[in-house]
């Protein structure tokens, strides 16, 4: 990593991770593979920020801790890549073995339960889902129609001014490790 850790990816361990690797990561991983609208690519980073938001909307009253979950929820993936839920299914067991192991060190790194309790889990997947909404019709080139018969559709108060931003990877990156500031400091 460019901290200068050494994260194996078979048993990674908390004293691997550092927030700024994630941060750096994340903020260089395109979602969709790139196909999408803009001068930048839309990154996990980016969409990372935007799940936090939405599920601050599905969930107004829990603790910074849970948004720092929703926050962390594709943190693997700083090392893993991004990949569409079909390609994973095919690699097999072994990646989803992989992504939780390095989900257990983020988690534990920060503070977080090595389970989160069973409805945070599904509010942050609702976000997640709502975020995935939002870009399939505003950046991926869905329209609303298709993206009715392939995503969930989110309850409109859930996406009310819910903005996706498309940035350079440093200035993205600087906002995910702001948000995480504030987050982990209100724990």
């Amino acid at each position: 990593m460019l901290s200068g850790r050494r994260l194996d990816l078979l048993d990674p361990t908390p004293f691997d991770i550092e927030i700024e690797d994630i941060a750096h990561g994340l903020a260089f991983v395109a979602r969709w593979n790139g196909q999408t609208r803009g001068d930048w690519p839309y990154s996990v980073a980016e969409h990372s920020l935007l799940v936090e938001q939405a599920f601050g909307r599905i969930s107004a009253d829990a603790s910074p801790q849970w948004r720092l979950a929703a926050l962390l929820h594709d943190a693997p993936e700083y090392v893993l890549g991004d990949m569409i839920s079909p390609v994973k299914g095919a690699l097999g067991r072994e990646y989803g073995e992989m992504d939780e192991r390095i989900a257990l060190a983020v988690h534990r790194r920060f503070g977080l339960p090595a389970k989160i309790p069973a409805i945070i889990k599904k509010q942050i997947k609702l976000a997640d889902q709502i975020s995935a909404w939002l870009e399939a019709i505003q950046i991926a080139g869905f329209s609303e129609a298709e993206a009715r018969g392939i995503f969930k559709v989110p309850k409109p108060e859930y996406c009310t001014d819910l903005e996706i931003r498309l940035r350079p990877p440093a200035e993205v990156r600087q906002a995910y490790l702001d948000r995480f500031t504030m987050l982990i400091s209100a724990i």
